[in-house]
C-alpha cells in the first residue's frame, strides 16, 4: 500500500515511521488490535475448541479427530471469527496504513471508538462490513493453519520423537503452525489489506489483476517476513498460554489428562 516515494522494503518502512512520526507510530491502530483479537480470536478459539470436543465424544476410545476433521472445523471456526471481527479489523488496517501515507491523506482516528463513531458517520455502517469476503476467507485459512497445524505437529512430535507433553513441544509446534499460517495467508492478506484501505468499493479480482499487473506473481507475498515476524511469536505465545489455560483448567475440574 505504499505510495509515492515511501521505502521500499521493510527495514526503511520501519526507518521511515520512527524518523517521521516517532516510535510510538509503530503501535498505530494498537486499540483497533485489541478489539480485534477480543471479537475475531475469542469466536475462533471457543469455537474450534467446542466442535473439537463434541466431534472426539463421537469417536471410539482413544482415537483423535483426523488432520481433514480438525481442517473442516478450523476452517468453519475461523470464518465465522472473521465475520465477528471484520469491523476491528477495518479499523487495524486503516489506522496501521496511516503511517505509509502523506499527511493530508491520513484518516487520523484517535483510537477504535473514534473510528468506529467515523466510519458510521461518514461511510455508513456497512462500511464496517468492507471486505468481509477476504477477511473472513483469511480467517478461515489462518485458522486452520494456525490450530488444526498446531494439533497435528504437536500429535507427530509426541508421536515419532522423545519429546512429551511439555513447554518444548508446545513452543515447537507452535513456532512450526505460525510458519505454515504466514504461508497459507499471505495472498489473501494482500488482498484483504487493500480492500479494507480503500474508501471505495473494489472487486477482489480487479485487486488481484492490479496487484499482478504491478508485482507479478510476487504479489502473492508482499509482505511476508513482516507478517511472520507478527505472526511467529503471536502464534508462539498464543499456544502456549492457551496450554497453561488448558492444563490449570483441567486441574480445577479434576478431568484426567491421561484419558484426553
Amino acid at each position: 500500500m505504499r505510495k509515492g516515494d515511501a521505502p521500499k522494503n521493510m527495514s526503511g518502512t520501519f526507518v521511515h515511521i520512527v524518523k517521521n512520526d516517532g516510535p510510538l507510530a509503530l503501535y498505530s491502530g494498537i486499540s483497533a488490535s485489541l478489539l480485534r483479537q477480543l471479537t475475531y480470536s475469542t469466536v475462533r478459539f471457543g469455537v474450534y475448541e467446542e466442535l473439537k470436543a463434541r466431534y472426539a465424544r463421537t469417536l471410539p476410545p482413544g482415537r483423535e479427530p483426523a488432520f481433514p476433521a480438525l481442517m473442516a472445523m478450523a476452517m468453519g471456526s475461523g470464518f465465522l471469527g472473521g465475520v465477528a471481527g471484520n469491523f476491528a479489523d477495518v479499523l487495524n488496517v486503516r489506522m496501521q496504513h496511516d503511517a505509509a501515507l502523506p499527511p493530508a491523506e491520513r484518516r487520523n482516528y484517535r483510537h477504535a471508538v473514534d473510528g468506529m463513531a467515523r466510519m458510521a458517520r461518514e461511510e455508513g455502517p456497512l462500511s464496517f462490513f468492507r471486505g468481509w469476503l477476504p477477511n473472513s476467507s483469511r480467517a478461515a485459512v489462518m485458522t486452520a493453519g494456525q490450530l488444526a497445524t498446531y494439533d497435528t505437529f504437536k500429535r507427530l512430535l509426541m508421536t515419532y520423537t522423545p519429546m512429551g507433553d511439555n513447554l518444548t513441544t508446545h513452543f515447537a509446534a507452535s513456532f512450526l503452525a505460525g510458519l505454515a499460517a504466514a504461508t497459507a495467508t499471505s495472498p489473501i492478506d494482500v488482498i484483504k489489506t487493500r480492500v479494507m484501505s480503500s474508501a471505495h468499493h473494489q472487486s477482489i479480482l480487479r485487486v488481484v489483476g492490479d496487484a499482478y499487473k504491478a508485482d507479478g506473481i510476487g504479489w502473492m507475498f508482499k509482505g511476508w517476513v513482516p507478517s511472520f515476524l507478527r505472526l511467529g511469536p503471536h502464534t508462539i505465545c498464543t499456544f502456549i498460554f492457551l496450554e497453561m489455560h488448558r492444563k490449570a483448567y483441567r486441574q480445577v475440574k479434576g478431568i484426567d489428562e491421561r484419558k484426553l
